[in-house]
């Protein structure tokens, strides 16, 4: 690994550089891998680096492309691109065969206020994709937003903890995401695995850069919520692509984040080293908060590859040098769900 990070071009090559491990587990999922919801922060590296896995496969992407950049960006590099609005069944049936879908979409920021949509987008896309692809191994996005609130000390809810979240009709419309993918599993035979995700980090968003930038800007960070899980974005869309060689059909569930329950004031702290500075701290921390357990996923995939204390250097040596960002706060901080 890199000691720090020169640019974008950098960051996108180190997130979508496939690892020995992938490519084999690819190979036990043969057939084209169809993206879809590919346009978001996540998806282009993803589709990347399922081509660079598998360079002779048809890799597409599939989303609205409001931003050209990221569509003529992702033809750069191979992978094939289609404009498709997942809420227009007729254009849904259009799309091409693919027997390994990674379904991405759905929408979380602007929930609060446009509540109809997040639903639709969040519940109704799901069963529009469940029907046209009930022959596909699908491996879906979900959120560890559909567990309830846990101590720290818990290490998070298991696969085996019983769903139900505390608050906010976002986290809500996630679990009705979750439960369309069964209904249509369990009544069509589809096979598939939900990925509850915990905070994947980019260098350009994620719970580092927001608590980084806050201690590098002298602002103050919200103790509140008071941990977090993550884990390095190439790591999450490595394990996210490997699933497909471990569908289940009824399908089920799979946590994927970092080994460590973080500490946000121990994670200003490090930031605080790291820049010279001191923290500015505010609040006091809730004795619970979304967390997530990924041991099932260690032991199907391995620790992730990148630490936390790599990622924070990584991270800090970014935001000194007034790496981009993206604009877009993960609201880890929010404990009442609205997004």
């Amino acid at each position: 690994m890199p000691s720090k990070i020169a640019d974008v071009a950098e960051l996108e090559e180190l997130m979508t550089r496939p690892t020995t491990a992938l490519k084999a587990d690819l190979a036990a999922a043969p057939g084209d891998i169809m993206v879809l919801g590919a346009g978001g922060k996540m998806g282009p590296t993803l589709a990347r680096m399922a081509k660079r896995a598998a360079p002779d496969r048809r890799v597409m992407a599939v989303a609205r492309f409001s931003d050209p950049d990221v569509r003529a960006s992702l033809e750069s590099h191979g992978v094939e691109t289609i404009s498709c609005d997942l809420l227009d069944r007729a254009a849904v049936a259009r799309l091409p065969d693919a027997p390994n879908v990674i379904y991405m979409a759905g929408r979380k920021f602007g929930a609060t206020g446009s509540e109809p949509f997040t639903w639709a987008m969040n519940a109704l896309a799901p069963a529009i994709v469940a029907e046209r692809f009930a022959d596909a191994r699908i491996v879906a996005f979900s959120t560890g937003c559909v567990y309830p609130f846990t101590t720290p000390d818990s290490g998070g809810p298991t696969e085996e903890t019983p769903v139900g979240p505390p608050s906010g009709e976002y986290a809500w419309s996630c679990l009705a995401r979750e439960r369309v993918f069964e209904h249509y599993s369990q009544s069509l035979g589809t096979a598939g695995i939900l990925i509850r995700l915990n905070y994947a980090i980019d260098m350009r968003y994620g719970v580092l850069h927001d608590v980084g930038a806050l201690v590098f800007a002298g602002e103050t960070v919200d103790l509140t919520m008071g941990h977090a899980n993550v884990i390095w974005q190439g790591d999450a869309n490595s394990q996210v692509l490997r699933a497909l060689r471990h569908v289940t059909a009824p399908i089920s569930a799979l946590n994927v984040t970092g080994p460590e329950t973080v500490s946000i004031r121990w994670l200003a702290g490090e930031f605080a080293k790291r820049f010279g500075t001191e923290a500015k701290l505010a609040g006091v921390e809730a004795e619970t908060g979304w967390l997530n357990n990924a041991a099932k996923a260690a032991g199907l995939f391995g620790v992730p590859a990148v630490d936390l204390e790599t990622m924070i250097d990584w991270q800090a040596d970014w935001i000194a040098r007034g790496g981009e960002s993206l604009g877009k706060p993960t609201g880890f901080q929010v404990r009442d769900g609205k997004f």
